[in-house]
């Protein structure tokens, strides 16, 4: 069976979509699918426009058009209809997807709907016809919670045809990268942990607030950099903690399974529905690591459960947050409890080979539909 999969992106460029992308589609190679990947030649960029990638074919098309960091190519749908696949997977939300899925009608649709359109209402007005179209049209709506699905008003029409599928990681306790001293960060204090990327939902206004109320010399470590941060640090110097906030910017795969074994926990304030998953707080349960999260009725509070793998707490509650902190600090069997229940959580629900042979199990049922 040939699967076309559809989006802006794929690896090597970074993002939580291209990273569970990558992982599907090796892993669906594994089992023996055709799987194409179809996206556009990031900007600047000098990748190969048609190549191999660990038995997946990867074509990158020319980037014609950025508009909302959403990017178009006019050779898109001439190059879906060329390949002629058994079956069309998209990635949303991509316009652009959706006019291929549009102007290709034939084709059997599948969708991951990733994420509502939080912030750009604007062009959501504009596009919300389309979307309708598309999630109308689709055979399958992938999702990655329950929760996401019942509380988006974009698929409650749809609802008998969405199927939970949980983003799946590999195990991040398994060949572990290699680090030596001198890349791995001096840290003289007990700290706590956040991964990612700096964006206007992530909360992170929250977690340099929640440190006023933590006791030094308990730091926060921030991994990653984005378009949030010089207020970021704004803020950590007028709340004056600055002193106390470790900024280390883009660093390793190594590095970060380092800083996840040594901290206290991990802190995920996402205060938005723009986090509908949050890849960084599942490989940190996955390792392990007692978290802290929000309920926002996404995944979030799925993948890290309340007082069983840590603590979720209301969006924007800085003294909620303070207060799991100090006692993950103070009460160290309390962690060791969150720690193994954590590692149990995700070996029963989040692995990427269960993700990968629900995803078969569903491409299969669709080629056995009498209509196909």
């Amino acid at each position: 069976m040939h699967v076309v999969h559809l989006y802006k992106d794929y690896a090597p460029v970074l993002g939580g979509i291209e990273g569970h992308m990558q992982t599907l589609a090796q892993g669906l190679v594994r089992l023996g699918f055709t799987i194409t990947v179809v996206v556009c030649q990031p900007r600047g960029s000098t990748l190969a426009s048609d190549e191999i990638m660990h038995g997946v074919r990867v074509i990158r098309l020319p980037r014609h058009i950025d508009v909302a960091s959403n990017a178009w190519s006019f050779a898109l749908v001439r190059t879906v209809a060329k390949l002629n696949p058994d079956i069309l997977h998209l990635q949303m939300p991509w316009p652009a997807g959706d006019l291929v899925a549009l102007l290709l009608p034939h084709i059997p649709l599948i969708v991951s709907y990733q994420s509502d359109v939080i912030r750009q209402r604007g062009l959501l007005r504009l596009y919300a016809p389309l979307l309708r179209w598309t999630l109308a049209h689709a055979s399958a709506i992938c999702v990655s919670s329950k929760q996401y699905a019942d509380t988006s008003p974009w698929l409650q029409d749809g609802l008998e045809r969405v199927q939970v599928i949980p983003l799946g990681i590999d195990d991040p306790l398994v060949d572990l990268p290699e680090t030596s001293n001198g890349d791995a960060p001096l840290i003289d204090a007990p700290f706590v942990l956040w991964v990612g990327r700096m964006r206007y939902y992530k909360g992170l206004h929250t977690a340099i607030r929640v440190m006023v109320e933590v006791p030094a010399p308990v730091r926060l470590v921030l991994v990653g950099t984005g378009p949030a941060e010089s207020s970021l640090r704004t803020l950590a110097a007028e709340c004056g903690v600055a002193e106390r906030i470790v900024w280390l910017g883009d660093c390793s795969q190594a590095v970060v399974a380092l800083l996840r074994k040594n901290a206290v926990c991990f802190v995920f304030p996402s205060h938005l529905r723009s986090e509908a998953y949050g890849l960084a707080l599942l490989e940190a349960i996955a390792a392990g690591l007692p978290a802290i999260s929000c309920d926002i009725g996404t995944a979030t509070s799925v993948i890290n459960v309340h007082e069983s793998t840590g603590f979720v707490i209301a969006p924007n509650d800085v003294h909620a947050c303070a207060e799991a902190i100090n006692r993950l600090i103070a009460e160290p069997e309390l962690r060791a409890f969150y720690s193994h229940n954590a590692r149990a959580h995700y070996s029963a629900e989040y692995t990427a080979p269960r993700m990968i042979e629900r995803v078969a199990a569903l491409y299969r049922s669709l080629a056995c539909e009498p209509s196909r």
